[in-house]
């Protein structure tokens, strides 16, 4: 089942909104499921389409509930500078999906060529906290990405093997590693006994699983993770646990 992902929009025509609603209805069949975000959803909105010559733009941007840290995909001449994506009118919506999968198509969903070495991981700026997702399916991904930016860390990479999990952690450190603990594997902690075994620990490891037993979790505290969440994720437990990063 594709991945869904809230979109807000602030702004646009009555034309716009037309083309914006076809192009949500039409998503899903090769890649993420874009749906309209609004203001009673569960989940907070994982990226936003702001038509900056609008009038509701101007007011979204100076809200105080204005997310200086959610994706933006800009539409218009003048955008702010923390604009993900600036897009100029007359909009090629084709495109526009294509922006959009650029920020929720992991590269583990894409036909690329394995032949060619990876790209180094770029360097981050003194300051800025990265967090690593490993193991773990496409919607955990996608809506811990969402509650990462909302604690303020937008830098994330993602693996699903150990292989691709010792590459990342030996590019660039990480303040927080978020893991798979499958109850379905034959070795469902094999991800978090890697970590254990480098020679320079990750700051915090936070254990992913379907089973919040006394058990897994006292387990989770041995293996050397600060913490354990369960899917379906309780977005008040998953905001505490950020808190200890």
């Amino acid at each position: 089942m594709a991945a869904t992902v809230l979109v807000k929009v602030v702004g646009f025509s009555d034309v716009e909104r037309h083309s914006l609603n076809t192009l949500f209805r039409l998503s899903g069949r090769e890649g993420p499921n874009y749906q309209l975000w609004t203001s009673d959803a569960a989940s907070p909105a994982q990226v936003a389409l702001i038509d900056v010559d609008s009038y509701e733009a101007g007011l979204e941007l100076v809200s105080p509930s204005f997310n200086p840290n959610l994706k933006m995909i800009c539409v218009g001449a003048e955008a702010p500078t923390l604009a993900w994506r600036t897009v100029q009118r007359p909009v090629d919506w084709a495109a526009m999906v294509g922006l959009l999968d650029e920020l929720f198509v992991s590269a583990a969903d894409v036909d690329i060529d394995i032949s060619q070495e990876d790209p180094p991981a770029a360097p981050l700026p003194p300051g800025v906290k990265c967090a690593l997702l490993a193991g773990l399916p496409q919607e955990a991904r996608l809506y811990l990405r969402a509650r990462l930016a909302l604690a303020g860390i937008t830098a994330v990479d993602e693996v699903q093997t150990v292989a691709q999990l010792d590459d990342s952690v030996k590019a660039r450190p990480y303040d927080l590693v978020l893991v798979h603990v499958n109850d379905d594997a034959i070795d469902p902690w094999v991800l978090v006994k890697h970590l254990q075994d480098l020679e320079k620990p990750v700051r915090s490891v936070v254990g992913v699983s379907t089973n919040s037993s006394w058990k897994t979790a006292n387990l989770a505290e041995r293996m050397g993770c600060i913490g354990l969440l369960e899917m379906p994720f309780n977005p008040l437990q998953v905001i505490g646990m950020l808190q200890k990063v």
